[in-house]
């Protein structure tokens, strides 16, 4: 699948559009002609049949401001002489916002014969072969090139529109495009990977679970995400102390066992109160440390290495004169910590999963019983829900949330839909299990906790290893609303 171009120079038209070159163009179309012309990119119609979300970054604008389109857009021209552009739309609307007079524009005409063979052609190598990612990629492409959107798309191949949506974005990106090219992953794993392309480390650690442990694939990307989220709230923190005249310090120290650096949270000033951030205005050379916990927050920890110069009083706020953790503290502290994060990352993955489960038309055959016992041995947790107005329902189904507590729920309306009912009861139920789970849960797993687990494992949904550990878990009869026999509900039935 490879392109091949003949350039001539050609002449003004009429229009006033400048052609620059004359060019034979040969692709899946099996041939086709156009004319590269330079266009005010405000007269040329930007569609969203690729993109729903147009991203243009400032980046991108200086770019164009300074060096203009380097890389012609593709378009075809109606006919009633509109310009269509079919790929480059962040670059027409960067254009415009670096206020180009014109831009490079390949010009194309096209006809539904060639979208009836490119339908055709991927529909028989699909079914003789199987065509690589890549190649799949490349019809998607040119299928919106030729007009169609993403829905037309998936209906005339047969494919699901998030697996066209995620080809185009692999097509339109040399990055992804290599990738799916050199490493077994999936198109819309490819199109995940864009986002790190600056971090190699990601992108290797994700490449590996794309192809060894494709199932886990989602709860990494998750945590590489939280991860960087992470990353960014620490080093702009580190940027904020650094022009104040911090010192910034790679690694936390100890107060038992660094002498040098000693915490401010250990220090009184000389009217016996806690040193704070403020008292150190004047203070050099002061140290500080950064991190970011599981949940977000980004802690700061302030140090000095002369207090009593500086008028200070070493006292500790805490009145702890004990020793530092010992090894296994600090494993277990460790463990803790991961195992958190993972937690959070997996959270993220589950909610998109059951939103997507719900979505489907046909529902587990167990479904109805998991419903019954839901809503009997589960009441405490399903009730609580349904006491707050089913907002989380609404959510996993995909609706508007409920402004107040006592507001509406649209989950009322949808179940009353033909065909519904039982999505929204299953809704119910499984918010308020889901709702009933947090950090704690892989600590201290419940038997309610174990069962709801298994039971989205049996549905497909592909645990990660921090939630495995709440399924491997055994509870003890008696434990949290464990009314029944635990013969009484199979989570693989």
């Amino acid at each position: 699948m490879t392109d091949t171009a003949d350039y001539t120079i050609a002449a003004q038209t009429e229009q006033g559009a400048v052609i620059i070159a004359e060019v034979t163009h040969t692709d899946l179309t099996e041939g086709g002609h156009g004319t590269i012309e330079h266009i005010d990119p405000n007269t040329i119609e930007v569609e969203t049949n690729v993109r729903t979300i147009v991203n243009v970054d400032a980046a991108l604008v200086a770019s164009i401001q300074k060096f203009g389109v380097l890389e012609p857009v593709v378009c075809r021209r109606t006919e009633d002489g509109t310009v269509q552009v079919r790929m480059g739309q962040r670059r027409v609307l960067a254009a415009r916002k670096a206020e180009r007079p014109t831009i490079p524009a390949y010009i194309v005409e096209g006809d539904d014969t060639t979208v009836t063979r490119l339908v055709e052609q991927f529909a028989e190598n699909e079914h003789r072969a199987g065509l690589t990612e890549p190649e799949r990629a490349a019809v998607f492409q040119q299928l919106a090139f030729e007009g169609l959107n993403v829905a037309q798309i998936a209906k005339q191949t047969g494919v699901k529109k998030a697996v066209v949506e995620a080809g185009i974005t692999v097509a339109e990106s040399e990055f992804a495009g290599k990738i799916a090219g050199k490493h077994d992953v999936t198109l819309d794993q490819a199109a995940a990977l864009i986002e790190f392309e600056d971090d190699k480390d990601a992108v290797e650690r994700l490449v590996q679970y794309a192809e060894d442990s494709p199932e886990q694939f989602a709860h990494e990307l998750q945590r590489q995400r939280d991860t960087r989220a992470r990353n960014e709230q620490v080093n702009a923190e580190r940027t904020r102390l650094d022009e104040a005249g911090f010192t910034i310090l790679e690694s936390r120290p100890e107060s038992y066992y660094d002498k040098e650096h000693i915490s401010i949270r250990d220090l009184v000033t000389a009217e016996g109160e806690p040193v704070t951030v403020e008292d150190l205005a004047q203070v050099s050379p002061k140290f500080a440390h950064v991190r970011a916990y599981y949940g977000g927050d980004v802690d700061v920890a302030y140090f000095v290495t002369d207090p009593k110069g500086w008028g200070f009083k070493k006292v500790s706020a805490s009145g702890n004169v004990g020793g530092g953790m010992t090894d296994e503290q600090k494993a277990e502290r460790k463990t803790l910590i991961a195992n958190n994060k993972a937690w959070d990352s997996a959270e993220v993955v589950r909610r998109e999963w059951l939103t997507s489960f719900l979505s489907r038309k046909t529902l587990p055959k167990d479904a109805t019983a998991f419903v019954a016992v839901g809503l009997t041995r589960y009441r405490a947790d399903v009730s609580s829900a349904i006491g707050a107005g089913n907002r989380f329902a609404a959510v996993l189904l995909g609706l508007p949330e409920p402004e107040g507590y006592w507001s509406a729920s649209p989950v009322d309306g949808y179940a009353e839909q033909p065909g519904k009912a039982a999505h929204a009861i299953l809704a119910v139920v499984l918010a308020g299990m889901e709702l009933a789970t947090g950090r704690h849960t892989w600590r201290n797993p419940s038997s309610t906790a174990v069962r709801y687990f298994g039971q989205l494992a049996a549905w497909g949904y592909a645990l990660s290893d921090v939630e495995q550990i709440v399924v491997d878990a055994k509870t003890t009869p008696g434990d949290e609303h464990d009314e029944a026999d635990a013969e009484d509900f199979d989570p693989g039935e």
